[in-house]
């Protein structure tokens, strides 16, 4: 048994394959027959389904597609073996483009509704596809453009942005963008409810000195904006200490009654940029004790301090809580 299997396998060795004519012969003849047979079967009509996705382009003035059709249309076609073997072979293929305007104008509309038969659109289909291809038929049979009206408005833009900035150094004003305002169109009803946009998020990092960059504006889909970008300028300075004796005021005091306070001043130390330096002042702070606390019987008087100046950062108040003595008149 074992040697007529060997015998057998014998048959297909390369060497005796070679000097075997009617091997040789054998496989020229079913190399031609499949061939012949290959060229038979692919020059031949079939009938198959294709499918395309869609790119809807250039709606009409003043109307943007406020629904969502078919991203993807199926084609019953007809063709040669070979021309369906070739877009078989393809795997992926350029967009059919539907041109918006030219549909809707050969359509009547319902409060700018359209009802697209499909079939409507084969011969613009078929100068996209390929001469050599027959189209059948399209599904969906029929599908709907919804249009809405466009709106222009003007919005202020606020930057997103992220500061992280190098030991002593910190922003100098109020981060803006140029311009301060963008331009932006689409429809009504998402335009009545928006009052403000934003840049993209961008984020500055070891920042010592200030920075001017351009920047996306985001917008709602279906929307335009002009100009799609602004200037974030982001004001940068070397900050430094300073310190200020303040005078301490009590609210909340009775006209009756006398308050004295140990100590009656306070040391005020502020942060505050090189170019403001100069401005800051007593006036620019206001320091506080409430007497509603010496009623509750606190030993103590915790010490506020407020600035109305945004370029002057609070960093120590020495002390911040006093002693008192309520004296009645």
């Amino acid at each position: 048994m074992n040697k007529k299997i060997s015998e057998f396998f014998g048959y297909f060795k390369l060497e005796k394959l070679r000097n075997d004519k009617r091997i040789v012969v054998f496989s020229v003849c079913l190399l031609i027959a499949a061939s012949l047979w290959f060229l038979n079967v692919m020059g031949k009509d079939y009938t198959t389904v294709l499918s395309y996705s869609v790119k809807y382009v250039n709606p009409p003035k003043n109307l943007f597609l406020a629904n969502t059709p078919p991203s993807k249309l199926e084609l019953n076609v007809q063709a040669h073996g070979f021309t369906l073997l070739r877009h078989k072979l393809a795997f992926s293929f350029s967009p059919i483009v539907l041109d918006l305007s030219a549909i809707s104008q050969s359509l009547e509309s319902d409060n700018n509704e359209y009802r697209v038969p499909s079939e409507n659109l084969i011969r613009r289909i078929e100068t996209q596809v390929s001469k050599e291809i027959t189209i059948n038929g399209v599904s969906p049979q029929t599908f709907s453009l919804v249009f809405d009206s466009l709106n222009t408005k003007k919005v202020p833009v606020s930057p997103l942005v992220e500061l992280n900035f190098k030991p002593q150094f910190n922003l100098k004003g109020i981060v803006e963008s140029k311009p301060d305002s963008v331009k932006i169109t689409g429809p009504a009803a998402v335009l009545d409810t928006l009052t403000i946009l934003h840049t993209e998020k961008v984020t500055f990092e070891g920042l010592d000195k200030s920075i001017e960059q351009f920047v996306n504006v985001a917008h709602p889909g279906n929307t335009e904006i002009s100009p799609e970008k602004v200037e974030v300028i982001v004001p940068v300075e070397k900050f430094t200490e300073k310190k200020i004796s303040l005078p301490i005021q009590v609210i909340n005091l009775p006209e009756d009654v006398n308050l004295k306070l140990f100590p009656p001043n306070i040391a005020v130390t502020v942060m505050v940029g090189l170019s403001e330096y100069e401005k800051v002042s007593t006036r620019d702070f206001t320091a506080t004790v409430d007497f509603t606390q010496a009623l509750s019987g606190e030993n103590y008087l915790e010490v506020s301090v407020e600035t109305n100046k945004d370029y002057i950062q609070l960093m120590k108040i020495v002390p911040n809580s006093i002693e008192y003595l309520i004296e009645s008149e």
